[in-house]
C-alpha cells in the first residue's frame, strides 16, 4: 500500500463510523512502462513509502488522542498523513511539470521539495530559487548564448529519479556508497534509501545552477567585445574579489566539521577540495592542495580558465551559504549535504576540465570517465545535465537561431536507456540544408571538420558525438545509452501560454495575498504582510498549492475574457474591474480549476461530515462541533461543493451557475483582488483585446 498514513486513515474511520467513509487511496497516474514519466512517478508513488514519517509523533497521537498534522488548520489530521499527503502533492506537481515544462509548473516542484525537505520554509529561501528564473528571463538575451536553467533543472530532478527507478546497477551503487542494504527485497532498507535519494538528489539536480547569476553578467561582458576578439585574451573580463566574508568559516562551523571529518578547515573552499579529493583523488591522481587551488582561482582568475566563470563553484557557495543560514540547522549537516555540494561543484567545469580532462587528445592527459560507483550523485548530475536538452527557452542571440529538441522519448527498459530527441518539423528547411551540405562534406572526402546543425547534426550523424562525448564524461557501461532524432509538429498548446507576461515571478506573493482574500474579507490591505505570510505558511502544503496554482491561473482566466497583463505600456485599453459577465466567466474557470484539483488529489464528493450523529463526535473540553466536523472533512477527505463521476467543463459550470451566492464568491472574488495585487508586486497592469 503505497500511502500507508492514509490507509490507516481510511481503517480508523470504518472502525469508529462505519464501511465507506474513507479517505481512499490516491490513484497512479503513471503507467507501469519504462518511459521517464512514469518511471518518476512510479518511484514517489511505490518506492517512497513513509516518507518523512515519525514514529514518536504517532505514538504521542495514539496515547493522546489529538491530531498534530495539519489540514486546513493545525490540528485536524495524523502526522504521517499530512506527510502521505505532501509526498502525494509532489507526486502531483511533478506530473503537470511533466506534461508541461512550464516554469510555473517548474515552480510549484521546486515549492513541494522546499516544503518537505529543508528546515526552513519557502518564505525564507525564495530569493535563491526566484532570482535564477527572474535574472535568465530579464538578462539573458543580452549573452550570444544561454538557454533556460530553471525548467531545465526540474528536468533533471525528473530524468534521475527515472534512473533511480528503472536501473537496478545505479540504485546498487548508490545504496552501497551510503551503506545501505543492496537486497531488492528487503523493503524497509529500500525505502530508506529511496528517501535518502530524493532528499539529497533534490538538492542537487534542483539547486544545481543557483549560481547562474554570477556567471550572466561576466558573459553579458565578454559578448559585448566578441566581435574584436573572440578568444577573449586581449578583452576586459570580470572577476570576482572580496570573496572572504562569503568563503570564511564560522567557530562553530569549524567546530561542525571537525568533529564530521577530523579535520581543521579554515574557508568552505578547503572544505570542498577535502570532499572532492575524498572521492575522486585515487582513481584521478591529483593532489587536495592542487584542486584547492584550482577551487580557489575559480572566482578570482577566469583567465586561468579559458576565460569563463564557473557557475557550479558559486552554485554549490550559494547553496552552502543558505544551508547554513537557516536557524539550528548546523548541526544537522552532515557528509550527504557535502556530497550534494561537492557534486554541484564539480558539474560544470571542476571535473571535465581540471580532473578528467575529457578533450584532451593525449591520452597521458586524459583520464577514463566517472564511473558510477565512485561517486553515485555526481555521475548522476553529470549525465542527467548532459542529456536534458529539450525545451529549454533560448535566451541568448546566436543559442535563439540554433536547432535544439524540442521534445523527447525514453526507453528506461532493461537497465539502458533508448533516448529520442524530437525536433520540430517547423525547422525542416534548416534540416534539409544541412543534410545537403552534409552530403557534400561526405561525397569530397571529409576533408575538415563535419558540417554542423546544433544540436541536431550532433545526435543525428554517424559520428554521433553527442553521446560520444557524454560517454567520455560518464562511465555509460552499466546504462547503455543510444541517441536517435525524429521530426514531429510541434503541440504547443501543452506548455499553457498566454499573451500575459510578466519579468517576474512573483507566485508566493500572489498566493498569500489571496488566501490573506479568504482570510480577511477585503481587509488584507490593512493586515501587516508578516501576518499574511504566516498564516499562509501554517497551512498544510497541498491548501498552499491549492492558493498557488489559483494564482497560476489567472493569466488563463484573462485570455478568455480577451485580456491580458504585462509589465510593459502598450496602446490597448485598460481594466480597472471585471464587468459582471467577466466575473461570471472567471468564477465557472475557477470553480472547474478546483474541482479537478480536488479530483487530483483524490477527494470524493459527499458531505458525510455532516451526517455523522453529534454523540459519535467524542467532542472533547473546549471543542465545537464545527471544528469537529470540519477535522472530520479533512480525515475523510470529501467535499460537498465537488461532483461526482467526471463532468464536463459545461456540466461543471452549470454546478456553480447553482451554487449559492456566497460559494460562488469563493470562486471568483480572489480575482477581483488580483487586479490591485498585480500592480503591488509587478506593476503590471491588465489590457482588454476588445475595443
Amino acid at each position: 500500500m503505497s500511502y500507508t498514513a492514509i490507509e490507516n486513515m481510511r481503517k480508523k474511520n470504518e472502525t469508529k463510523y462505519g464501511f465507506g467513509y474513507g479517505p481512499k487511496q490516491p490513484a497512479f497516474h503513471g503507467t507501469s512502462g519504462s518511459d521517464m514519466k512514469s518511471a518518476a512517478l512510479r518511484f514517489l508513488h511505490d518506492r517512497c513509502e513513509g516518507l518523512r514519517f515519525n514514529p514518536d509523533i504517532e505514538q504521542e497521537e495514539e496515547k493522546t488522542g489529538t491530531c498534530q498534522g495539519v489540514g486546513i488548520k493545525e490540528g485536524q489530521i495524523p502526522y504521517n498523513m499530512q506527510m502521505d499527503l505532501n509526498r502525494l502533492c509532489l507526486e502531483r506537481e511533478l506530473e503537470s511539470f511533466i506534461d508541461s515544462g512550464s516554469a510555473e509548473d517548474a515552480y510549484t516542484v521546486y515549492y513541494s521539495y522546499f516544503e518537505i525537505f529543508f528546515v526552513s520554509r519557502y518564505s525564507k529561501s525564495k530569493k535563491v530559487i526566484e532570482l535564477l528564473s527572474e535574472f535568465e528571463s530579464n538578462a539573458s538575451s543580452l549573452l550570444m548564448k544561454h538557454r533556460d536553467h530553471y525548467s531545465h533543472s526540474v528536468y533533471v530532478f525528473t530524468l534521475g529519479l527515472a534512473i533511480y527507478e528503472s536501473n537496478e546497477h545505479f540504485r546498487e551503487s548508490f545504496k552501497s556508497f551510503y551503506g545501505f542494504s543492496t537486497d531488492e527485497n528487503n523493503r524497509e532498507e529500500d525505502r530508506k534509501a529511496a528517501h535518502t535519494f530524493l532528499a539529497f538528489w533534490g538538492m542537487t539536480a534542483l539547486l544545481h545552477d543557483i549560481g547562474y547569476p554570477f556567471e550572466i553578467p561576466f558573459e553579458q561582458v565578454a559578448s559585448y567585445f566578441t566581435e574584436s576578439d573572440p578568444d577573449r585574451k586581449n578583452n576586459p573580463y570580470l572577476a570576482y574579489k572580496n570573496m572572504k566574508s562569503l568563503i570564511e568559516l564560522s567557530d562553530e562551523e569549524k567546530k561542525h566539521f571537525q568533529k564530521l571529518y577530523h579535520r581543521t578547515f579554515e574557508t568552505i573552499e578547503e572544505l570542498f577540495a577535502f570532499v572532492v579529493s575524498q572521492k575522486l583523488t585515487d582513481q584521478y591522481g591529483f593532489s587536495e592542495a592542487h584542486i584547492h587551488s584550482v577551487i580557489t582561482n575559480k572566482p578570482t582568475h577566469p583567465e586561468a580558465f579559458n576565460f569563463h566563470i564557473d557557475h557550479g563553484y558559486f552554485s554549490a557557495l550559494i547553496l552552502y551559504k543558505q544551508l547554513i543560514n537557516m536557524p539550528n540547522v548546523l548541526p544537522y549537516l552532515s557528509e550527504k549535504h557535502m556530497d550534494a555540494l561537492a557534486a554541484i561543484l564539480l558539474h560544470n567545469s571542476l571535473y571535465k576540465h581540471s580532473i578528467a580532462f575529457f578533450k584532451s587528445k593525449d591520452p597521458n592527459v586524459r583520464k577514463a570517465p566517472l564511473p558510477m560507483e565512485t561517486f553515485p550523485l555526481a555521475w548522476l548530475l553529470f549525465i542527467c545535465d548532459e542529456l536534458q536538452c529539450w525545451d529549454r527557452t533560448a535566451y541568448g542571440r546566436n543559442t535563439r537561431q540554433e536547432m535544439h529538441p524540442m521534445g523527447v522519448e525514453m526507453d528506461l527498459s532493461g537497465n539502458a536507456l533508448a533516448i529520442t530527441y524530437i525536433y520540430d518539423s517547423e525547422e525542416q528547411e534548416k534540416i534539409d540544408d544541412f543534410k545537403r551540405v552534409y552530403k557534400q562534406w561526405e561525397e569530397s572526402g571529409e576533408q575538415g571538420k563535419p558540417p554542423r546543425l546544433k544540436e541536431y547534426s550532433d545526435m543525428s550523424e554517424k559520428e554521433q558525438s553527442f553521446a560520444r562525448e557524454i560517454e567520455s564524461i560518464v562511465d555509460t557501461s552499466n546504462m547503455p545509452l543510444t541517441v536517435k532524432v525524429d521530426i514531429r509538429k510541434a503541440d504547443r498548446k501543452a506548455k499553457k501560454t498566454f499573451l500575459s507576461t510578466s519579468s517576474f515571478l512573483h507566485l508566493y506573493d500572489f498566493a498569500v495575498a489571496l488566501n490573506g482574500r479568504y482570510a480577511h474579507q477585503d481587509d488584507e490591505k490593512k493586515i501587516p504582510a508578516e501576518t499574511l505570510e504566516a498564516e499562509f505558511d501554517s497551512l498544510s502544503l497541498e491548501y498552499q498549492l491549492s492558493n498557488i496554482n489559483q494564482a497560476k491561473s489567472f493569466s488563463r482566466y484573462l485570455n478568455h475574457i480577451n485580456c491580458f497583463y504585462t509589465d510593459k505600456p502598450v496602446d490597448f485599453s485598460m481594466v480597472t474591474h471585471f464587468t459582471e459577465e467577466q466575473t461570471d466567466i472567471i468564477g465557472a474557470l475557477e470553480h472547474e480549476r478546483w474541482i479537478h484539483e480536488k479530483q487530483n488529489m483524490d477527494w470524493q464528493y459527499n458531505d458525510i461530515h455532516r451526517t455523522i450523529p453529534v454523540e459519535k463526535l467524542a467532542l472533547s473540553e473546549g471543542q465545537s462541533e464545527k471544528e469537529v466536523r470540519k477535522s472530520l472533512r479533512e480525515q475523510f477527505r470529501t467535499h460537498e461543493l465537488m461532483m461526482a463521476g467526471d463532468p464536463s467543463s459545461e456540466m461543471i459550470h452549470e454546478h456553480y451557475h447553482l451554487l449559492t451566492e456566497s460559494d460562488q464568491e469563493k470562486d471568483y472574488m480572489p480575482f477581483n483582488s488580483m487586479l490591485k495585487l498585480i500592480r503591488q508586486f509587478d506593476g503590471l497592469r491588465i489590457y482588454s483585446l476588445s475595443e
